[in-house]
Order: structure tokens, then sequence, then C-alpha cells
């Protein structure tokens, strides 16, 4: 005998009146008095006006200095700063006053740059550069003492020139430097056209275009999502609540970023991804949280208690489901680069708020609106029209993939898990690299400087690499001989050492007054000019054999390809710890989830899966260089960002875990009730598929919203997590995990005694 379920349970599903089998997952359940968040949710709505009131003015209080956290946040930390690269650098700044340049002007002439008027114009400009503050040094074509190192300075043309500057102060003061000066010292310059590249012209144009692309992403993002929402809540009250949440979240996030850069460099990338991370969760939690108080009040409840027994079911949910995302994102804290790091701030931060705000000021909210919420009904009259159209979506899709899952488990479970193993075939073939000027638009003026310098300079003077020996400086016989050994690797065009010039086994030139340059204080160094391409598989080769050189004393080896070469190793190190966060906060907070012991091993490895889809587009599309018409063009290096592999796992790995969660509170609830697994799965799956799938579309908009970036890796990001959303909500959600479930049947929910008693003993069974 079957009893239909109540209104607003999507699918209509059944559920048998029964007395349920005791098992761990149905044990009696708490009372809603008994209940700390169903009493929590009944005290917000009796202080509803207190609650909203003060949350208002908090944020009034917040938006001075929330608004103001771009200035505060840093352009950097794409780098390992305990790195042998970054400490060879550190030594040359520090000791000898010299390094890598962080600006490259190239000048242009009309003819020759030989010619008398050209070269005392390049002279000129060389002046004017020195002149300028926060200029520590100026090497140029026109000035270098060393014919060698003038020659390197020359382009293939005879008509252009590079001039080296060295800017002085951290990564922040030379950004802030290269936007004061770059300005006065490019453009016309007497007959010489000047630009500007290297990489602190990079970094303040990066950030220049992330900055104008957030607000364009927001401006696509946002009244995209207010019609969906509209479309999903049926209502323009109801579906205003998670763009409320969302702006509450992000505003918190951003005054907490600002205080934690008053501690420690945060980077301003971390506000793209605070952006569409609040923005999403808050329409994830806001989603689930209304719906339940929906479905609650259709079953004749008031105001309070339809609040108190959704904050009871959907505000547990949502409780477990920041923890989950907030730890998976915490992983991000076991990599020493603060690029990494920031997001794990961010991500965390905006978790916590976008939590607080729907377990506090949300309730309140209903409290005051009551049946309010539905008010506004823009398309009344078309309703029922609405509700097909919102369930023929992804949630309708996600029905029928169930439908098909119920009928034919092992076969549909083969099906998805074939076709997402193909879909990630494509990142076996990774390569990494760091970004550069090419994560610029084409047209960017740092990127098309760049582009000529690589066409036209063969010998890279502007990327060489610095080899710092330490304890060598009164050892000339020895630094001569290592000089010669290292110019006869493949890739190195020219040494240059205290001892003179050498290129190819070979030495060109003696030691010159210049020379005295490359030591001090019983330390000297070595300035290894490349062919290669720093980002390149040449490149980490020679830093490789570089560094397996016999050298007169211990040696650091500096330069953009060492960086990428230690960040390599920098994220490679942190990854066991990174993955022993993830998984172990999975295991833990689904095991209190719902007291067993096999569902957060499914989930681990589910997850794992629902996230190769995603990879394998990382690769095929912005390694190889495929379908760029989908996702708008972009400048094809063959490699991928290093950084984005990892950034990707741990957010995408948490939005994944925000559905298992909100999937797993009804089949749990479902099976509590009945004690039959195949019926709780299919009931649980039948609650949560719509909204699961009006929930992933509209998490992915703010994240595709980031693919209209011209930054290459913001664009990937934004692509790749919107896709992970997508796959992971329609074939994993709808396919994999109740297949999974519906095999191991009653195993499910099998705990060993202790760990059960364990669970019960916590209280973790009920909100």
């Amino acid at each position: 005998m079957t009893r239909q379920s109540p209104p607003g349970n999507p699918g209509n599903a059944t559920e048998p009146t029964t007395t349920p089998r005791r098992t761990s997952a149905s044990r009696p359940r708490r009372p809603d008095g008994r209940s700390p968040l169903a009493a929590l949710g009944r005290l917000l709505v009796r202080r509803r006006l207190t609650v909203v009131t003060a949350v208002l003015l908090a944020a009034a209080v917040a938006v001075p200095f929330a608004g103001s956290v771009a200035g505060r946040l840093s352009g950097g930390g794409f780098t390992d700063p305990a790195a042998e690269s970054t400490r060879a650098e550190a030594f040359l700044a520090n000791r000898f006053g010299t390094g890598p340049p962080h600006l490259v002007l190239l000048a242009r002439a009309p003819g020759p740059v030989d010619a008398p008027g050209t070269e005392r114009a390049g002279r000129d400009l060389v002046r004017r550069v020195l002149a300028q503050p926060g200029v520590l040094s100026a090497v140029s074509y026109w000035t270098a003492p060393q014919q060698a190192a003038r020659q390197a300075l020359k382009g293939r043309d005879g008509r252009s020139a590079l001039v080296l500057v060295r800017l002085a102060g951290d990564t922040d003061r030379v950004h802030t430097t290269a936007l004061d000066v770059v300005p006065r010292l490019t453009g016309h310059q007497g007959v010489l056209d000047v630009s500007a590249t290297g990489p602190a012209q990079v970094g303040v144009e990066v950030q220049e275009h992330s900055q104008r692309d957030l607000l364009r992403a927001e401006a696509y993002a946002l009244p995209l999502l207010l019609v969906i929402l509209v479309l999903v809540f049926g209502s323009a009250v109801a579906a205003g609540l998670p763009l409320l949440i969302g702006g509450l979240s992000i505003l918190g996030t951003f005054l907490v970023l600002r205080v934690v850069s008053a501690f420690t460099p945060v980077s301003v990338f971390s506000i793209n991804i605070t952006t569409a991370l609040g923005l999403g969760l808050a329409v994830d939690y806001s989603l689930f949280l209304v719906t339940r108080y929906r479905e609650e009040a259709a079953r004749g409840l008031t105001t309070a208690e339809a609040v108190a027994r959704s904050m009871r079911t959907a505000g547990r949910t949502v409780l477990f489901s920041a923890l989950t995302v907030a730890l998976s994102l915490s992983a991000l804290l076991a990599f020493p680069l603060y690029f990494l790091r920031s997001f794990a701030y961010a991500g965390i931060a905006v978790v916590a708020f976008a939590a607080f705000s729907t377990l506090v000021v949300l309730p309140a909210l209903l409290g005051l609106l009551g049946p309010r919420v539905d008010a506004l009904d823009v398309r009344r009259l078309l309703r029922r029209r609405t509700r097909r159209t919102a369930t023929a979506g992804p949630g309708g899709i996600a029905s029928t993939l169930r439908a098909a899952t119920v009928r034919r488990p092992v076969v549909c479970a083969a099906a998805v898990v074939g076709l997402l193993v193909v879909l990630g075939l494509p990142f076996a073939r990774v390569s990494f690299g760091l970004a550069d000027d090419r994560a610029l638009p084409a047209d960017a003026s740092a990127h098309r400087t760049a582009r000529f310098v690589r066409e036209e300079f063969t010998a890279r003077g502007s990327a060489a690499l610095p080899v710092v020996l330490p304890e060598a400086g009164g050892r000339a016989r020895e630094v001569g001989a290592y000089a010669l050994r290292l110019s006869a690797l493949p890739g190195v065009a020219r040494v240059d050492a205290v001892t003179g010039s050498y290129a190819y086994g070979s030495r060109l030139a003696a030691a010159s007054p210049a020379s005295a340059a490359y030591t001090a204080g019983g330390a000297t160094w070595l300035s290894v000019v490349t062919s290669v391409e720093p980002y390149s598989p040449r490149g980490t080769a020679l830093v490789a054999s570089l560094r397996e050189q016999a050298a007169p004393g211990p040696a650091l080896v500096g330069g953009d390809a060492a960086v990428l070469t230690d960040t390599r190793r920098a994220v490679t190190d942190g990854l066991p710890v990174a993955a022993l966060i993830v998984g172990g906060a999975t295991v833990v907070l689904l095991f209190l989830f719902t007291g067993s012991v096999l569902i957060p091993v499914k989930a681990l490895l589910l997850n794992l899966l629902s996230l190769t889809a995603a990879f394998g587009a990382m690769v095929y599309v912005f390694q190889d260089g495929h379908l760029r018409f989908l996702v708008g063009d972009f400048t094809v290096t063959g490699t991928v960002d290093i950084t984005m592999p990892v950034l990707m796992f741990c957010v995408a790995f948490g939005l994944s875990m925000d559905y298992e969660v909100f999937l797993l509170s009804r089949i749990r609830e479902a099976y509590a009730q009945t004690g039959d697994n195949a019926l709780a799965v299919g009931v649980g799956t039948a609650h949560t598929a719509r909204l699961i799938g009006a929930a992933s579309v509209l998490v992915a908009v703010p994240m595709a919203a980031l693919a209209t970036s011209g930054i290459t890796f913001l664009k990937l990001l934004g692509v790749g997590l919107a896709l992970a959303v997508l796959m992971d909500a329609t074939l994993v959600r709808a396919v994999l995990v109740p297949a999974a479930m519906r095999l191991a049947g009653r195993a499910n929910w099998w705990a060993p005694a202790p760990l059960r008693r364990l669970h019960d003993r916590l209280g973790c069974g009920d909100g």
C-alpha cells in the first residue's frame, strides 16, 4: 500500500507506509523541539526584524572597507618563496643590485639602430629611464659595456633594440612603479617608437584586464541569473533572496580579504573566484532551503514551524555541505604559492558567509515574508508550463537518466564511466607551464611586444638564467672553467662571467672593466643567455643540466625556466598533503552525515571521476587549441598553467560534494522512514533531480561568465568549473550515484559497531 508524496515532492514519487526496519540510518529521529537547528529557526523567526536590521546595518558599515579591497591585494604569488630560483634572485638583488629585468622596453627605429641620430635617441631614452623614481638600473644596446651583450640586445632586423630595466621593491611596488613610469617612457621618443613588456608590465596589464573582465562577467551573469532564478522559483521575491545572500557573502569575504592582506600577501585574482563562488553557493543553499520551506508550508505548517523543519533538514544539509566545501578549499593552504593560498582564504570565507547568511539571514527573511515569498509571480498564468520547462532542463535530463538507471544500473553506470574516462584521456599528455605575456589577449600591448621580441631576438638576453656562486668570489680560474662548460650546453647562447664571455665551449672575450660587476664580497655570478623558450621542455631541461654541472662551490640557478622547475616541485610536494586533507575531510564528514562507511568511499571515487571531463577539456582545448571558437580566442602555448589543475580540483571537488550532500540527505531521510534501500534511492533522487539540475545551471552561469575573460587562465578556470558542475549534476548524481547505491543495497548503510556507536554518541544524525 502506498501514498502519494506531499506537494512539492518532485517526481511525484511514492513512499510506502510500512514500518521501517531498524538500521544505522533509521534510528528514531530527534523531535523538532530538540533539534538545535530547528530551535535556531524558531528563534530567528521570532527575532526576524532584529536579525535583518542588524545584518543590514553591519553590511552598510562594511561597504566602505570591503569596497577598497582590490587596492590592497597583490598581483604576484605564482612562485615558491623558498625555492632555489627565488633565493638566487634575492641574492643577486641584495649582494649585486642586479637580476632579471622587470621591464623590457622595445625601441624600434625607422632605420639602423647604429645610425648617429638613432644612437643619440637611444642614449637619451636610457637617461630618462634612469631618472624615473623607482628605477634601479637600465642596460641597453647603446650602453652595454660588453660587445657580446650589445649584440644580444639588437634585433635581427637591425632596426630594433632592447632596454632592460630593473625596478626597486617587492612585487607590489614593482607593479606600482611600472604603472607610473611606463606611460612616460613608451610611445614616440624622438625617432624611436617604444613599447613595453616584461614581468612587471605583464602583471600590470593582467591585473587591469582581470578587473575589467570581472565587471563584464558580472554584467553578463547577474541578469541571466535573475531570469533563471525567476523561472526556477516562479516568484520575483523568492528569486531575489539568493542574490541578497550572494551579495552578503561576497561583501563579507571582501572584508575578510582586506583584513588578511594586512598580515600576508593575497592575490588580486581571488576576487574573481569570490564573486563566482559566492553567487553560486548562495544560489545553491538558498534554493534548497527555500524549496524545503515551500514543501513544509504546503503541508499546512505555520511559517515558524515550516522554517524550523526546513532548518532541521535542509539547514543541516547546508551546514555539512559548507563544511565539506570549505575543507576541500583549505587543501590549497598546503601549497607555498600565495596565489593558491589566496583562493583558500577567499573560498573558505565565502563558503562561511554563504552558510551563515543562509542559516541566519534567510530564515529571518522567510519569517518576515511568510506566504509573500511567492509574491510577484511574473508567470502566474503560465505556472504549469514554467514548471514543465524547468523540469525539462538539466533536472528533466537527470530524471530521464534516473529512470534508465533504475532499469539497467550496471549498463548505465558502465556507459557513463566509459564516457568520462574517454573525455579525461587528453589529460594524460598534459604539459605544464606558467602564465606569461601570452595569458593576455593577443592585442594587448605587452603581448604584442613580447611576441616581437621572441621573433626578432635570437639570444634571449631578456630571459637570461643567473647562476649564483655565493662562495666562489676569489676562485677566478675555477669560475672560468665552469663558465666554459656551461657555454657548451645545448640551448646556451652565451655565458658572461667575471672572467669574460663564452659561447659554444669557447672564450669569446676576455674580462673587461665591466666584468667586475659579476663579483662582490666573496661571491660571484654568471649570466647564462639562452636560445630556448623558458616555459618549454627545452627550457626546463637546460635548468636541469645547469644544476647537474659540478660547480666551484654551492650554486643557485634562477630565471624563468628555473622558476617553472621549482614551481612544479612545490606543487608536486604539496599534492600529498592536499589529497590527504580533501580525502580525509570527505570520509570523516560524510561518515558523520550518514553513519556509513561505504558511502564516503564511494563519494570520494565518484567525485574524482566527475572531474575527468573538465581535466580532459583543459588539455584538449587550452593546451592543444581545439574548439577555441566555443570559448573565445586565446593564445595556444602548448602548456597549461601548473596552478590551474590544483585550483580547479579543489573548487570543483568541493562543489561536487555540495551536490553529493544534498542528494544523500534525501536518500538517507527516505531510508530512515522506509528501511528500503532501492526505494530510498529512487525517492531521494526524485526529490533532488530537478533541484540539483537547476542549481547546477545557476552555479555554472557565474563560473562560465569567467570564460568571457581575456586572461587565458581565468577563461580556463571558468570553462573547467562550469563543465565540471554540469557533468557532475547530470551524469554523476543522476546515474552513477543512484546506480552505485542500488547495487550496494543495504551495505550502503553499514558501519562497524564501534563506529556506529560513535556516530550515535556524537549526535550527528539530525539537525
